[in-house]
């Protein structure tokens, strides 16, 4: 339904945070334009994925689940079941990618 939205305010976030230093110091700082990308490709494909299932429509209110009573509360509830640990695994793979990839640049500097 709205699982994407997690990963989707991560992305805007990752951007904002690269955008406002453009040339960053750490070694993880390095990696976040990988990160900026796998966020929003993965948000992208989301919401093709729930437009398809029709849980996405192009007229207000925009989330099925809206439109019965209650439907905040399983938006809710999805956002932090799914879109939560969703964004939390991406960002795990991501760091340890970042990790194994700066590793094996500093080996290639011996």
């Amino acid at each position: 339904m709205c699982c994407f939205l997690v990963p989707l305010a991560q992305a805007i976030t990752t951007t904002a945070i690269r955008k406002s230093n453009p040339a960053p110091q750490s070694r993880l700082g390095r990696h976040l334009p990988d990160l900026e990308k796998m966020l929003w490709g993965g948000t992208l494909m989301l919401i093709v994925d729930h437009i398809i299932n029709g849980e996405l429509t192009w007229r207000f209110p925009f989330f099925t689940a809206l439109e019965s009573a209650g439907g905040g509360g399983i938006m809710l509830k999805e956002m932090l079941t799914v879109g939560v640990p969703m964004s939390l695994v991406l960002t795990g793979a991501w760091m340890i990618f970042a990790v194994l990839k700066e590793s094996r640049s500093l080996r290639k500097t011996f």
